[in-house]
């Protein structure tokens, strides 16, 4: 007969527990804000809420049921009360951080959730590990306000992993940067000058505009925005637009846009349109000491000189017109070589009157 009281046999026959390690149990009972395993031990396992989640508010009992079966890690074989204190939040850390340290040795890719907004940077989490990247690291271009990436899911890598001192840091730039590498490599194989492309405004500056071709940025220069005048592309284009220009040129990396389509050249034809003796209707587009220019269509521009514009004498042409008048008149003056057309008010007026007095002298000779 053993000498061992009925105790001692009961302590025997629960398993031995240490500080650290992981153990499997079966919860018994589920509180608000606690959870009761049987760990096989001759006292049960309890994990509180604040080692379950970082969520303070969180009721355990949506989360856990009766008989379901969970790890966790032990923290205290003897927490005051002859219970065992359990924590499955650090045994679901001591996983993640497993899971940063394979994926920093091996240089992977890996996706997190951004949960957190902090000075300098993001708090992002892995399996319950936390990674934090650095506002320079975050984007491959300056971001003051970082806060739309708040519960977003983000792809980095582990630039940095020492958890002893707490510092497991993550890059998402680089990524960034060799996806665009890529990308304007891929670009830069399949275009050539005379292509078609659309693309994305970028930035608007008082010179053009440059637009984002996916991979590389295109310059569309204000002289090549329309075949008409453009004074101002902030006044054409803002950041967001797409556009379909072509490829006027490329020179190294870079590549020069144009929407002057030749097709749609407003002098194409421009003998017959507008030949002398034409008669046409234009808006006055910008005025000078010594005339008024006239779009007679779109990208052309002819000079209404002031001693054209009346029979009377006009000292400047601002005292009879002003930018936006529209006017007809009749073309006394075309050179496409030049590319100039001069305009007469006068002599439409008086082509008018001599044809005015010609059907007059015509109606009284029938008369008779």
């Amino acid at each position: 007969m053993s000498d061992l009281s009925f105790e001692q046999m009961l302590d025997e026959s629960f398993k031995t527990l240490h500080t650290g390690e992981v153990v499997n149990g079966k919860v018994i009972d589920v509180k608000e804000d606690q959870i009761i395993l049987n760990v096989g031990f001759k006292s049960d396992g309890i994990i509180t809420r604040s080692e379950y989640s970082n969520d303070n508010s969180l009721d355990l009992r949506t989360v856990v049921n009766v008989g379901d079966d969970m790890e966790a890690k032990v923290l205290k074989i003897n927490d005051g009360e002859g219970q065992v204190l359990l924590s499955y939040k650090r045994l679901a850390q001591d996983r993640g951080n497993k899971k940063l340290e394979d994926a920093f040795n091996n240089h992977e890719v890996l996706t997190g959730k951004v949960i957190q907004v902090v000075e300098g940077g993001l708090s992002v989490v892995v399996e319950d590990a936390r990674v934090f990247i650095p506002a320079s690291l975050v984007s491959d271009t300056f971001e003051r306000d970082l806060s739309k990436y708040k519960d977003t899911e983000i792809e980095f890598v582990i630039t940095e992993f020492n958890p002893k001192r707490r510092r497991i840091i993550g890059d998402r730039k680089q990524l960034l940067v060799a996806k665009k590498e890529e990308q304007k490599k891929a670009l830069f194989e399949k275009i050539t000058p005379g292509d078609v492309i659309e693309g994305t405004v970028k930035n608007v500056t008082d010179f053009g505009a440059f637009v984002d071709l996916g991979g590389a940025d295109g310059l569309l220069h204000i002289s090549e925005m329309s075949w008409g005048r453009v004074e101002n592309p902030k006044k054409v284009f803002k950041s967001g637009d797409t556009v379909t220009a072509f490829i006027k040129d490329i020179s190294g990396e870079k590549i020069a846009l144009s929407m002057k389509f030749p097709d749609q050249n407003p002098w194409l034809d421009a003998e017959e349109k507008f030949a002398r003796g034409n008669v046409v209707k234009g808006k006055v587009a910008r005025m000078t000491d010594f005339g008024a220019f006239v779009e007679i269509s779109n990208g052309v521009d002819a000079l209404l000189h002031v001693s054209q514009i009346s029979h009377d004498h006009v000292e400047k042409p601002s005292d009879v017109l002003k930018v936006g008048d529209e006017v007809e008149a009749v073309i006394v003056e075309f050179n496409e070589a030049d590319k100039k057309i001069s305009l007469s008010i006068k002599a439409l007026t008086q082509a008018n009157e001599e044809l005015e007095k010609e059907n007059a002298r015509n109606s009284e000779s029938s008369e008779e």
